[in-house]
């Protein structure tokens, strides 16, 4: 699977990336949000985390949506441009406001996680299929949408299988599933998201999301129409399945903080190496170092440097396998080295 559009032309980036970003609140300290005193303001949003990865990884990122023509729209347009991710295409609204949610310390798998959403009628549920225009989501090697965004409205819908929808001359389509039960009211959400998933050239989706599914075989086989699919395992690795090729990869021990935005950066470690054309062993590995990158509280964390990454990526399968990440490895290429400890 090959990138569309020339590496470097003019007006080209790497990726466009669309969808609601928003101000998320994180506790001070662990414990419902009823009794948490304070909270930490940082941003949120599955794309634009994305983007803002791809960006200080080195790759050329913009971000499409729209905001609010008010303070929390300027926040995210200053701390998502500050990553050197392209935001001149992103929509005020003078009438609908920047969406913001607060959510607890804990991983969102916890039962003790809780979420408070405040997105109903924010500028970017108003997002259609005439807006922002083909102009700025098709200059872009790779298009890359979730799930997220088809779940904010109908317009927002209508647009997303506007752009999942099969025909020349489109960018190559990805799609990360995002399932995320919370945001939909539709009881028929499994099979939106599969009719949108099929629409798209490589798809990501995790096991625990995937409609029951209890394998990357019965995942693949109902989602046969993608051309890549990679199937996202949890802390035991990741599968991809890629025309008749199955590859398995093993995810590294990683100390986790916060697992919240790991599934993003996986995703923006696997395009990284899809648009260098790295074989598919490669793009896994990538896909998992940039998730175990996510070593501190937030959605976003630094990427390693791609020298450092690729080192590791490189590693046999025995070295590999005994692969541990905790806090720090990223800004220290012989922490990690010395990681890769003997049995």
């Amino acid at each position: 699977m090959t990138p569309t559009g020339p590496r470097n032309a003019p007006g080209v980036v790497d990726v466009v990336a669309l969808g609601e970003s928003m101000v998320t609140f994180r506790p001070s300290r662990p414990g419902r949000l009823a009794d948490v005193p304070s909270f930490e303001r940082g941003i949120g949003g599955a794309e634009s985390n994305v983007a803002c990865v791809l960006a200080a990884a080195g790759h050329s990122a913009r971000w499409v949506s729209r905001v609010g023509d008010d303070p929390f729209g300027d926040h995210l347009m200053e701390a998502i441009g500050g990553y050197g991710v392209d935001v001149a295409h992103v929509r005020r609204d003078p009438d609908r406001p920047t969406g913001i949610y607060f959510r607890t310390a804990g991983d969102r798998a916890g039962e003790a996680h809780e979420v408070a959403y405040y997105r109903a009628g924010s500028a970017a549920s108003a997002m259609s299929v005439t807006d922002p225009g083909p102009a700025a989501l098709h200059a872009g090697r790779v298009l890359h949408l979730s799930g997220i965004t088809a779940a904010l409205s109908g317009s927002c819908l209508d647009l997303m299988r506007e752009l999942t929808a099969r025909r020349p001359g489109r960018p190559l389509v990805s799609f990360d599933v995002n399932h995320r039960p919370g945001l939909w009211r539709d009881t028929d959400a499994p099979r939106v998201l599969r009719d949108l998933a099929r629409g798209a050239d490589l798809v990501f989706v995790g096991q625990d999301e995937a409609w029951g599914l209890h394998s990357a075989e019965a995942v693949r086989a109902a989602l046969p129409e993608p051309e890549v699919l990679v199937v996202k395992q949890g802390a035991t690795g990741a599968t991809v399945f890629e025309k008749r090729d199955v590859t398995f990869v093993p995810a590294p021990q990683v100390e986790v903080v916060a697992a919240v935005g790991a599934g993003d950066a996986f995703a923006a470690g696997f395009l990284s190496a899809t648009l260098r054309g790295l074989p598919v062993r490669d793009r896994l590995r990538h896909g998992h170092l940039m998730a175990a990158a996510l070593t501190a509280p937030g959605d976003l964390a630094t990427p390693p440097a791609r020298e450092h990454a690729d080192r590791l990526a490189a590693l046999d399968d025995t070295a590999w396998g005994r692969l541990r990440l905790g806090p720090g490895w990223t800004e220290d290429p012989q922490r990690a080295a010395e990681e890769v400890r003997t049995p």
